[in-house]
């Protein structure tokens, strides 16, 4: 399967790093397999850090993985999905028990309805309800040096 990474640098050798923020699958590499959802992540981590060029690094996850590591998918905006990204972006020190987590993206509208629920603001029942009407993009999130191990860097282009 192909993946790709938006950001500043070209990535050859991914990493595991600890965030200071939550991240909506917790502490991983965030990756994706809708190209143009991760070439424009690229051009706004450019943006975000005053950088000069946007980098989409390209991947092949091997279909093993999907067999071998221990894997949550989330099927859409569901309770299982809202209570999982709460949870991470609540507790940056939270650890799942996951190598490979996939599924919606918490960004933007999406992001803020989720921060909402976090801040104690609106109820998980109203908040899927708004979730049911926003656009849904995906992510794959490398949780474990395990799954790290089964990525191959394919390539890396400059995209602004």
């Amino acid at each position: 399967m192909i993946i790709y990474h938006g950001g500043t640098d070209i990535v050859k050798t991914p990493r595991i790093i600890k965030a200071y923020t939550g991240r909506d699958f917790g502490i991983g590499f965030y990756t994706t397999d809708i190209r143009e959802q991760a070439v424009k992540w690229a051009g706004r981590q450019a943006r975000y850090r005053r950088k000069d060029k946007a980098v989409l690094n390209i991947y092949e996850l091997e279909d093993t993985a999907f067999r071998v590591l221990s894997v949550k998918r989330f099927d859409g905006y569901v309770m299982e999905w809202l209570d999982f990204v709460v949870g991470n972006r609540s507790n940056v020190s939270l650890r799942h028990e996951y190598d490979l987590v996939i599924g919606k993206v918490a960004n933007d509208d999406v992001g803020e309805t989720v921060q909402a629920v976090v801040d104690g603001l609106m109820p998980k029942d109203f908040a899927l309800t708004r979730l049911a009407f926003m656009q849904a993009h995906n992510q794959i999130c490398l949780s474990t040096d395990r799954a790290l191990s089964y990525l191959s860097f394919v390539s890396a282009e400059r995209v602004n």
